[in-house]
């Protein structure tokens, strides 16, 4: 069985703008497929989660601009699903580091097969030391750039295969988006992870 994840982060909606929905359909066509949402923090307004949930359940890490309290809100979460082990945080920058380093900042040194991560804005997906590091970007304000459609990323998780997805949410008008897309798909077998 195949379960599907979206990842999104930052999406520090300013106070005219409710939810994604105002920027265009993009984020909402890819949540309404999903089984699960992530988001590695920076909500800013607790009226996204209410947004999301109308989707999926979600679990959320705190960003440094996350002034409220909510039970889906921690400093990080570690969870497993299909024999993967996943970490959401919002902040190991810079992400260029070792992957224990990034680790131990972001997830107190628990061991992931994912660590997710945002806060930079910009997306990144890669394999390094037997572990994807993934961040998604943000939705609405990709590369910190003014508020525009943006990226976020889909995750398919099976017992011994993880296909990840940067997708690019659309365009806005006259502000084009800077995001890019990406994909990377690994596997596990005889106790092995590797990417194909």
């Amino acid at each position: 069985m195949t379960q599907l994840i979206a990842v999104i982060a930052d999406t520090h909606l300013p106070s005219l703008v409710r939810t994604p929905d105002a920027l265009g359909p993009g984020l909402s066509d890819l949540l309404s497929r999903v089984d699960l949402i992530l988001h590695a923090g920076d909500v800013i307004a607790p009226s996204v989660l209410a947004w999301c949930r109308t989707f999926a359940p979600i679990r959320v890490a705190r960003g440094n601009n996350d002034l409220f309290d909510d039970p889906d809100l921690a400093q990080h979460h570690v969870f497993e699903l299909h024999g993967w082990r996943f970490g959401l945080t919002h902040e190991v920058r810079p992400e260029s580091r070792p992957v224990a380093e990034l680790l131990n900042d972001g997830l107190g040194g628990t061991q992931v097969d994912v660590l997710i991560a945002g806060d930079t804005h910009v997306q990144r997906l890669e394999f390094r030391d037997g572990v994807v590091v993934l961040n998604p970007g943000s939705p609405t304000l990709p590369h910190h750039k003014e508020l525009r459609l943006g990226t976020a990323a889909l995750i398919h998780v099976t017992p011994d295969r993880l296909q990840f997805e940067i997708v690019v949410l659309g365009q806005t008008p006259e502000r084009p988006n800077p995001g890019t897309t990406s994909a990377l798909t690994v596997t596990r077998r005889d106790g092995r992870t590797q990417a194909i």
